[in-house]
This record gives C-alpha cells, structure tokens and sequence, in this order.
C-alpha cells in the first residue's frame, strides 16, 4: 500500500492545493518473458471531506486506508476547505471544476487509474456528500456511482437563514459560498435541478443516520428521487452525525464498488 500526500498545481483554483491518494499497490502484472512490472489501472473513488475538513481528515478520523487496500481500490482525497465543492467566479475559485473534471486528469496523469466511467466514483460525508451528488450529477460522463454519506443537503434551507453568531446557520457565510441565495433554486447548485436536467445520472447510495439533524433533508431527497422514478439505495440506520457513521457506510459504499 503506498499513501501519497502533497500539493498539485491545478487552473480550477490558480493556485496549488493538497491532495492524498491511497494506492493498494497489488494490482500489478509482468509481461510475457520479461520482468518489467506493469501496474494496472486501478478502481478509484474522489472521497470529499465535510466543512472544517482537510484531505487528511479521512486517514485522521477513520480506518479507509487499510480498507482501500484489502480491497484493492484507489482513494483520492482533495481539500475542499469550506467550499461546498461548488464554482465561485468572483474568486477564481471552481472547486465543482476541480473535483468534477481537472483532479481526474491530474491524478490519471501521476498514478494508474482507471480512465473509465464504470471505474471512477464520488462519495462524501456531510458537505462532501452535498459536493459528490453537485458534481457526480454535473459531471456525469465521469462518474458512474455517487455516495452520499450524512450528506449537507441544505440548499431549500439556507435561503431563509438570517445572520447568526452560528456560522451554521449564517446567511452571510452561505452568500459567501453560493452567491445570491434567492436565484440558488433552478441553478446548478441544485441537486435536485441538476437531476431534472441530467440524461444520465450515476447509481446513487445514500447513508443517513435516524438521529443525524440532516436526516430530515436526507429522506426529502430520497422521496424527491423516488418521485421522479430514479433508482437509489438509501440506508436508513441508527446514528447521529458522526465518523462512526461515517465509516461504516463509506465502507458499505465501497463494496458496491468492488463487486
């Protein structure tokens, strides 16, 4: 197993930012009368962190790495910041692009991955799971499977908020993020627009905790998906926001993967 951590250059933010990849390192073969080592391309999940999140939040707060490597597939973990994994054109700053479409090429480009759809996934846990189904849906020609775990469904919500000392809870933070909340519906930050508009749209497994304060927002989605004759497997369990939670069902996500 070989994790790498560091800084890659990319247009989407015009700046470097970290990233950490988890190779099992196993899924190599030699050629026919020779003993060079060719390293096949590799199953991968892109797995986005929630707010106050960094690339190394996973390898920190659960056991995915050694997961990754008994079963044989690749994790990419960006940073994200407090981006929502969305595009802010004032600031130069397209996360939605970076996770969507430039971070595949970059990490094909250093490390064997597979380049097909049927071997590439999104997955994330609370705002990495609102940023898997923004992107896994807007992205769809890349993905062919979104995990959402506790996922921030919040965009029908945050419109209503009003300045608070809870940053949680705070119109002038999610402005800062989403722009003008009033045009939010119908527009590309809207997983359920996005899904209405979408003629391919990705396997979709949602996890949500019965106690977790987002389980509310989580079964109004699965209800809206169920409306529009959209196939998706969401677990509903006992739980609360937490990592717990969280690394059961990245797991349990992982072996739909791997099968």
């Amino acid at each position: 197993m070989v994790l790498f951590r560091g800084d890659v250059k990319c247009k989407s933010l015009q700046r470097r930012t970290s990233i950490s990849v988890i190779l099992p390192c196993d899924n190599i073969h030699f050629l026919q009368d020779s003993e060079e080592i060719v390293p096949q391309p590799y199953k991968t999940l892109y797995l986005l962190h929630g707010l106050y999140g960094s690339d190394d939040i996973f390898l920190a707060n659960t056991s995915i790495q050694k997961f990754a490597e008994d079963n044989g597939i690749a994790i990419v973990i960006p940073c994200g910041e407090n981006s929502f994994y969305v595009d802010d054109e004032k600031s130069h700053r397209f996360y939605g692009e970076y996770v969507g479409r430039e971070l595949l090429d970059i990490t094909r480009n250093i490390f064997p991955l597979s380049d097909k759809r049927e071997d590439t996934f999104i997955a994330g846990f609370s705002m990495g799971g609102y940023g898997a189904i923004r992107n896994g849906v807007k992205y769809s020609q890349n993905f062919s499977k979104i995990g959402m775990i506790s996922a921030a469904l919040i965009t029908d919500d945050i419109v209503n908020y009003s300045d608070d000392s809870n940053v949680l809870r705070s119109r002038s933070f999610y402005e800062s993020i989403f722009g003008n909340l009033d045009e939010l519906k119908g527009s590309d930050m809207d997983p359920k627009s996005l899904i209405e508009n979408c003629s391919n749209i990705p396997d979709i497994f949602m996890a949500c905790g019965v106690d977790d304060f987002l389980y509310p927002k989580n079964v109004d989605f699965y209800e809206f998906l169920k409306s529009r004759d959209i196939d998706a497997d969401f677990v509903e369990a006992p739980g609360e926001h937490t990592w717990e939670f969280c690394e059961e069902y990245i797991k349990e996500f992982i072996k739909t993967l791997i099968r």
